[in-house]
C-alpha cells in the first residue's frame, strides 16, 4: 500500500487583515496510530458569531480526535444517521466547554462549517457540512468529491443550525484510483471551482502534487500558492484553508490534460420544496391504505398456478416435499409428544403474530417519513 501524506495551511485573509478583525479558518492535518486525518473549518462571519473562531478550532481538534481514537466504530456502522449524529454531538460536547468558558450566551456564537478526510489502510470516511469544496485527484483528473452547500442567497449551513446533522454528508469508500484528497474552506474555493459547470481548476491538482516532497516542503508551497493567488489577489479576499491527504505512489494526472474549461450544468425548473408538496398527498394517501390495512386478517399463501396481479405469469410449481418418514423414539412416545405440539403451537403464534407485526414497522416507517417530510417543507418554508 501507498505511504500516506498530510498537510494543511490555514492563512488570514485581506479583508479581515485590514478590518483587524482575526483569523477564523482552522485547519489541522495529524496522522496517529495508523490514521492520517485532515480537518479544515469557517468559522462564520457574522457580527453575531462573536466567538467563531474558537469554533472552527475546537471542531478541528474534536473531530480529529474522534476519527484517529474511533475510525474503526465510525466506519464499520451502517447506519449513517447514526454517525452523522455521533459527529455532530462530539462537536457540541466541545462547544459546551467553550460557552461555558467565554460566558457565552448562545451555541451560534461558535458557528462554523466542517470538512474532514480520515484514512486507514484502505478506508476512507469523508464528511463535509457547510461550503468549501473536497475535491479528488486521480489520474485522469480532479473533480469534486462534495460540493458546496449554499443556499440562493449566498448563505450557508453551520455545524450549529438545528438538524446539523441532517445537512452533514458522509462518503464511505476507499483510496483505490485516488492520487490525492483536496479539502478548502470558501475562501480558496470561490477561486478555483466553478459551481455552474462543476469544473475543479488544475492548480488543485498540482497543490496537491507538492505533497510528494514531504509535509513541509507541501506546506510551505501551498503557503507561496495561497498567498500570491488566493489572499493577495484581492484586498477583499477571504479566509482560506487548504488541506491535503496524499497518496504516494500512486499515478498523477496529466496536467497538460486538465479540461480548463465545461458546459454549463442544465438549469433544473423543479425545486426540492415542489418536489416535496407534490408528493406530500401520495404519501399521505399511501398512509391511509396502510392504516386500512393494518386491520386485514393474514394473508394467505398464494396458492401454486395462481394468476400474480397485472396479468403476470402464474408462479412455477414448487417441488413436493419429501413425506416425512416414520419417528421412531428411543423413549415413550408420550415423554416426546408434549414438547413436540408445544414447540408447533409457539411456531404457529409467531406464524401469526409475523405479518401484523411487518404491517405496525411499515406503517411506522411511513409515519417516520411524513414526519421528516412536514418537517423540511417547514423549516425550508
Amino acid at each position: 500500500m501507498s505511504s500516506i501524506t498530510v498537510s494543511a495551511v490555514t492563512l488570514m485573509g485581506q479583508k479581515h487583515h485590514n478590518r483587524g478583525v482575526p483569523c477564523e479558518d482552522s485547519s489541522i492535518a495529524v496522522q496517529r496510530d495508523g490514521v492520517s486525518c485532515v480537518v479544515v473549518c469557517d468559522g462564520a462571519g457574522s457580527k453575531q458569531y462573536t466567538h467563531a473562531r474558537f469554533g472552527s478550532k475546537s471542531a478541528c481538534d474534536t473531530i480529529s480526535d474522534l476519527l484517529i481514537d474511533h475510525f474503526d466504530a465510525l466506519y464499520n456502522e451502517n447506519r449513517e444517521a447514526a454517525v452523522r449524529a455521533m459527529v455532530i454531538a462530539a462537536i457540541r460536547v466541545g462547544f459546551a466547554n467553550l460557552m461555558e468558558q467565554y460566558k457565552l450566551d448562545k451555541l451560534e456564537r461558535l458557528s462554523c462549517t466542517l470538512l474532514f478526510c480520515a484514512v486507514k489502510d484502505r478506508r476512507m470516511l469523508i464528511g463535509h457540512l457547510g461550503d468549501g469544496l473536497i475535491a479528488g485527484v486521480s489520474h485522469s483528473g480532479v473533480h469534486p468529491v462534495t460540493m458546496p452547500q449554499n443556499e440562493k442567497d449566498g448563505t450557508t449551513f453551520f455545524v450549529t443550525v438545528p438538524h446539523a446533522a441532517d445537512y452533514l454528508r458522509i462518503v464511505k469508500t476507499t483510496i483505490d484510483d485516488y492520487h490525492g484528497i483536496a479539502l478548502m474552506t470558501d475562501g480558496v474555493q470561490d477561486n478555483v471551482y466553478d459551481e455552474n459547470t462543476g469544473l475543479v481548476k488544475p492548480v488543485v491538482a498540482r497543490m496537491v502534487e507538492s505533497a510528494a516532497k514531504g509535509r513541509e516542503q507541501s506546506e510551505t508551497e501551498i503557503k507561496d500558492i495561497l498567498s500570491k493567488y488566493i489572499v493577495g489577489s484581492s484586498n477583499n479576499s477571504d479566509d482560506a484553508s487548504f488541506g491535503i491527504v496524499f497518496f504516494d505512489g500512486t499515478k498523477a494526472p496529466d496536467s497538460n490534460e486538465l479540461p480548463k474549461e465545461a458546459d454549463a450544468f442544465p438549469r433544473a425548473n423543479e425545486t426540492f420544496k415542489e418536489l416535496q408538496a407534490a408528493m406530500f398527498p401520495e404519501v399521505k394517501k399511501a398512509k391511509a391504505v396502510m392504516e386500512a390495512c393494518a386491520s386485514n386478517p393474514p394473508a394467505e399463501p398464494v396458492a401454486v398456478g395462481d394468476e400474480l396481479p397485472d396479468g403476470d405469469a402464474p408462479l412455477k410449481p414448487v417441488p413436493a416435499a419429501p413425506a416425512p418418514t416414520a419417528f421412531k423414539p428411543e423413549q415413550p412416545a408420550a415423554s416426546v409428544s408434549e414438547p413436540v405440539k408445544a414447540a408447533h403451537h409457539e411456531t404457529s403464534k409467531k406464524a401469526e403474530r409475523t405479518p401484523v407485526l411487518f404491517k405496525v414497522i411499515a406503517l411506522v416507517e411511513l409515519v417516520a417519513i411524513i414526519l421528516l417530510l412536514i418537517k423540511i417543507f417547514i423549516l425550508k418554508g
